[in-house]
């Protein structure tokens, strides 16, 4: 029986645009009437997603910054969190300076929208185009700042060339490396190192055993990208949008695009399969 129904943000429930088509809100309305929980698991900070989302969306909870906190909210409670420690910051800073790369320190949540760059050229576009965005909350990362608190994540941008995300990930083998399109020109890859226990999976996981009480058959989710893999993965029943890699659409069932209502039409190709939760 489902239970609950997890989803990506940006480029699956939004539109290309940023907003959540009539036929998807409808659904969640539709789940949260059915006490089928709602719950959306993004990269976005809680700065980020208040900017997307009203108070008052129809959702339950918020899996944000890629699993390092979990929201309830519908009184914005941040009801669990995880950060790197200071020895793993300062240790992930180190490497990186090493490596030349282009990188963020993200402060913890729920202020994590504010970090610290390090620019090794001017030859990043994608990098300055993060650092506009935010310029209100960034400043330049200058050698000897000391992190006492650890940090949420450190982000790495990088160019669209996956050989080179997978040698710098085996770099950092006691930490959770996650892949991300970029959603500034949909191209860099953003190689973002958290904890080892974080993730939109274990956010999951978190929820089901903490405040949901469900197992994993009767959880579904939809997803878009790279950083949605170890989400579809954990699920019984995962979906992807026809925007997503192909890489994805080969292992995973496919709906309509996010500016199509995949969101929708994958809830209820769910809905109407009940056959999908039986035990195995």
């Amino acid at each position: 029986m489902l239970r609950m129904v997890v989803t990506d943000l940006d480029g699956t429930l939004l539109n290309s645009v940023g907003a959540a088509s009539n036929p998807n809100i409808d659904i969640l309305n539709r789940l949260g009437e059915d006490d089928i929980v709602r719950v959306i698991a993004t990269g976005r900070s809680l700065y980020s997603i208040n900017k997307a989302l009203c108070d008052d969306f129809p959702v339950d909870y918020i899996i944000f910054s890629s699993g390092a906190g979990v929201i309830r909210w519908c009184d914005k409670q941040i009801i669990h969190q995880r950060h790197l420690s200071q020895i793993e910051t300062q240790s992930v800073i180190d490497e990186f300076i090493l490596l030349d790369l282009d990188f963020m320190v993200h402060d913890t949540i729920p202020h994590n929208h504010f970090f610290y760059y390090h620019a090794i050229s001017n030859d990043n576009p994608d990098f300055f185009r993060r650092i506009e965005v935010y310029k209100a909350f960034c400043r330049p990362y200058i050698p000897g700042i000391e992190f006492p608190n650890g940090a949420t994540q450190l982000l790495a941008v990088l160019p669209n060339n996956p050989c080179l995300f997978n040698s710098l990930s085996g770099k950092f083998p006691d930490l959770k490396i996650i892949r991300t399109t970029s959603p500034l020109d949909g191209d860099s890859i953003w190689m973002e190192v958290f904890p080892p226990d974080v993730s939109k999976a274990y956010g999951i996981t978190w929820l089901c055993s903490n405040e949901i009480f469900c197992e994993m058959k009767d959880v579904v989710s939809i997803g878009n990208d790279f950083n949605d893999l170890d989400m579809l993965e954990l699920t019984a029943n995962s979906y992807v949008v026809a925007n997503a890699p192909s890489e994805l659409k080969e292992r995973y069932k496919v709906v309509a695009s996010n500016d199509d209502n995949g969101f929708s039409a994958a809830v209820n190709d769910a809905l109407a399969n009940p056959q999908l939760f039986l035990n195995p």
